[in-house]
């Protein structure tokens, strides 16, 4: 309880000061330049989705417009502006609510002769018309032929201008009101938002949307600012931490459905012709229209989440359709984001903590870096910037805290259990009692388990003529190459006495296959053997052969011994079985056997003959038992036919035919035992025949 409750504490100490360090960054403005490209995932993500009112259109001023111009009329840049009075009286035939100009007409126009009176004059004549205002130029106080907007807030971050650009009066004459074009892009250059109003000469001027919404209303609209929300009629506007909107793109590109302005000029001209237009005038009935550039000699590209060259009318239009759809994006309060960033960086580093695995560390920090991600883009479906640079780095720092937090805690002891235990333990039975110690107590487990006994042929023989170093280093080596193997295949060494192998699989981890592994380990062992005694035999003058025993039950398995001194290993039965089988191979001249219960379990992936039904010492039931010669891909001797016809006649007690079949194989050691033990039965008749083989002596 202890050691689970110091985990909790250096868990929850680390993510305290990873979200306090991701907060101190996002209150320095460090993670914009990370934050920016999340906005613009989830914007354009969004956008692709969604679509823009159909009561914002656009008139633009493309570059087919300008070429259209050029050819047709011969109009430079700048146009007449008797040009602008055919789109106002387009707009004026479809029953256009408001028309709003987002261009400059600063200047006398360049033609003279009343090209600005007539300017003026179709404005009035047509929808209410909304011009543009831009810091700049000289001019720094309101001038007297402009009426003044009559909206006044209290907005402390509004945007001051000491200098203002108006239109001419002639123009200005014809409009219903002006709105300021002022934008400012965030720190990676990009417009996401709009200042709804700029100050100038102790006058709030309403940006250029606002103002257009503001002149489509048939009735004056209240508009007040309560904290961090602009009410414009029933509509209300939230702001974010400067006063502005944060806007909300929708549609491919952020564009609203958009005209160019040759087709529109063309179809009031055709119209006036008694023509076909080729645009109807019902195209903008009802609608709030905006006219803007987006050819790029005319310098108003602006870059957006959605659109890397958008036309600066967008800015406007998309303010107007959020405020139709209710759809701008709220600003999440400062005390949510710091309660939000603190609660993720906190669990980030508990779940690290206690993950505790070094192989955990990517996989946990995929989870903990995309929670942030998903929370945004979940937040911005429903109309809320939610950040996710401040979180994600918090959970990166959390996820860095633990497992530094986790490798100084518990690395060293770790590392000192591996190196302690390596040589007597598989390194999953050391993983085990890594994770929890309780697996170092006393006590056991019922389970199924296939158990490997192995013993070396003749090994008292062959020991007496080598001197100890040379048997030594000949026992070292084979008994780390098939330890190699053994725990290659997933098996648990349990024990070596002398030159024998104790190993057994399916513990302390399950393994859905162990039976199977234990076989290929059987036979790779043998291979191995198999290849290294020509260098034996010069070596040391010793050919080694080996024998094993393979039996799959359920036995007693884990730590057993003292409590000072224990070991885990295997108790029961089925290991006393595996045993016999080890030691029955010299019964039979074979070198690898293995029970029923194991053939049961292994049979589809290997090659093996019935050798017989076998009553082994200390046993009274028979077990049938089988010579594990290869793997199922490889061919059977064709010998095994007649081997298995003299076994089928042996077990009917007609022991005179099978000593005949089995002594038409003198090379095969299991049918030269047969043969003998078949002669001895011939010459003394047993009193009564089960057809088993009843072993005399382990």
């Amino acid at each position: 309880m202890l050691k689970q409750g110091g985990k909790c504490l250096r868990g929850i100490a680390i993510g305290l000061v990873a979200g306090a360090a991701a907060l101190l960054l996002w209150h320095l403005g460090w993670l914009e330049s990370w934050e920016a490209p999340t906005w613009t995932w989830r914007a354009r993500f969004f956008a692709l989705r969604e679509s823009l009112s159909p009561k914002v259109k656009l008139i633009l001023l493309d570059q087919p417009s300008l070429d259209w111009a050029q050819k047709e009329n011969g109009w430079g840049w700048p146009w007449p502006r008797e040009v602008y009075g055919a789109i106002s009286a387009f707009c004026k035939r479809g029953g256009a609510r408001v028309l709003a100009l987002d261009l400059l007409f600063t200047e006398p126009a360049v033609l003279g002769g009343g090209d600005d009176e007539a300017m003026g004059k179709a404005l009035r004549e047509g929808p209410p018309a909304v011009l543009a205002l831009m810091p700049g130029g000289s001019r720094t106080a309101w001038p007297d032929y402009m009426p003044r907007p009559s909206v006044k807030l209290d907005l402390p971050a509004a945007t001051e201008s000491a200098h203002l650009l108006f239109p001419v009066p002639e123009i200005a004459a014809g409009a219903a009101a002006a709105g300021h074009v002022t934008g400012t892009p965030d720190a990676d250059g990009v417009f996401r938002r709009v200042a709804l109003f700029c100050r100038f000469d102790g006058t709030d001027i309403p940006a250029l949307g606002l103002t257009t919404c503001l002149m489509a209303q048939a009735e004056p609209v209240a508009v007040s600012a309560p904290q961090r929300q602009l009410r414009v009629g029933d509509k209300i506007v939230p702001l974010d931490r400067q006063g502005g909107a944060i806007l909300r793109f929708r549609g491919r590109g952020g564009l609203p459905e958009a005209v160019s302005a040759a087709a529109v000029i063309q179809s009031e001209l055709r119209l006036r012709e008694n023509e076909t237009p080729p645009l109807p005038p019902e195209t903008f009935k009802d609608c709030y229209v905006f006219v803007g550039c987006s050819a790029p000699g005319l310098l108003d590209l602006r870059p957006t989440p959605v659109n890397a060259k958008c036309p600066g009318v967008i800015l406007h239009a998309t303010f107007v359709d959020n405020l139709l759809t209710d759809s701008f994006i709220t600003e999440a309060a400062a005390p949510a984001v710091i309660l939000g960033t603190m609660a993720t960086a906190v669990a980030a580093a508990l779940c690290l903590t206690y993950g505790g695995r070094w192989w955990q560390a990517g996989p946990l920090a995929i989870v903990w870096l995309a929670v942030p991600l998903v929370v945004g883009f979940a937040a911005y479906g429903k109309g809320q910037w939610w950040p996710v640079a401040t979180p994600g780095v918090a959970s990166g720092l959390a996820l860095v805290g633990a497992l530094a937090g986790n490798y100084l805690a518990e690395g060293r002891q770790k590392a000192f259990l591996k190196q302690a235990f390596r040589h007597y333990l598989s390194s999953d039975v050391i993983e085990k009692i890594i994770r929890d110690p309780k697996h170092l107590e006393l006590g056991g487990e019922k389970r199924e388990l296939t158990i490997m006994f192995t013993d070396l042929a003749g090994f008292s023989s062959f020991s007496e003529r080598l001197g100890p170093v040379e048997l030594t280093a000949l026992l070292n080596d084979y008994l780390s190459e098939m330890t190699d193997i053994i725990m290659d295949e997933g098996g648990t060494l349990d024990k070596y006495e002398g030159d024998a192998i104790i190993a057994f699989w399916n513990a302390p981890l399950a393994q859905a296959d162990h039976a199977v592994r234990a076989c290929r380990a059987a036979l790779r062992c043998q291979r191995r053997l198999a290849g290294r005694r020509g260098s034996d035999q010069q070596r040391t003058g010793a050919s080694l052969r080996m024998r094993v025993g393979l039996n799959t039950g359920e036995v007693v398995v884990g730590n057993m011994g003292s409590r000072k001194r224990f070991n885990y290993t295997i108790l029961g039965d089925a290991a006393n079985l595996a045993s016999r089988l080890e030691g029955a191979n010299k019964a039979f001249g074979t070198e690898t056997m293995v029970s029923g219960s194991t053939w049961q379990l292994a049979a589809a992936g290997f090659r093996a003959r019935k050798l017989a039904d076998l009553r082994v010492v200390g046993r009274k039931t028979a077990v049938p038992v089988y010579e594990l010669t290869g793997f199922a891909t490889e061919v059977v001797p064709t010998a095994w036919d007649t081997f298995a016809a003299g076994l089928a006649r042996f077990r009917e007690g007609k022991f005179a035919e099978a000593g005949h079949l089995f002594e038409q194989l003198p090379d095969d050691p299991a049918a030269r035992s047969y043969a003998r033990r078949c002669a001895e039965l011939s010459a003394h008749p047993p009193a009564s025949w089960d057809g088993v083989w009843g072993l005399t002596e382990k």
